[in-house]
């Protein structure tokens, strides 16, 4: 289990303790703090971050902008890789296929769920299908991240 996992865990149940979490992770990612995320769950093989609507992430047609959705999905994505591999691998996103599949003016919430079959030492190419769905339930647009995991050196 790696350190983000633990100290989510120790905070996670005391007041204020995911907000602070989450601005941890905005202050080591700076870029993040444009949507200002809430981590809502971290652990080995979920990650799920909250993000809400508001006229900051807004595009000219008054919905959340694209690129505020791209962003709530890579740290979702990074969270959930980054609490799921071993400590001695690290990651960096190759690419990212997106998909706009409905307007997105509400809150938005995406859910990183880790590949099944792939272990806490897997190493090389990994696609993560990440969704993001509005305070319905509908799914308003989807991210495939493709992410490179090596050893750290």
């Amino acid at each position: 289990m790696a350190n983000i996992v633990e100290l989510y865990q120790r905070l996670a149940n005391k007041p204020l303790g995911k907000r602070l979490f989450s601005r941890a992770v905005v202050w080591r990612a700076p870029y993040f703090g444009t949507i200002k995320p809430q981590i809502r769950e971290l652990r080995a093989g979920c990650c799920e971050v909250f993000m809400r609507n508001r006229h900051a992430v807004h595009n000219h047609i008054g919905t959340v902008h694209a690129i505020a959705m791209c962003n709530l999905c890579e740290i979702a994505g990074g969270l959930l890789i980054d609490a799921t591999l071993k400590r001695e691998l690290r990651w960096i996103p190759r690419g990212m296929t997106v998909r706009y599949l409905k307007k997105a003016d509400t809150d938005l919430t995406a859910v990183a769920d880790w590949v099944d079959n792939l272990a806490s030492d897997f190493q090389g190419d990994v696609v993560m299908h990440i969704p993001v769905q509005n305070t319905a339930g509908e799914t308003v647009m989807t991210a495939d991240i493709s992410m490179y995991v090596s050893p750290r050196k």
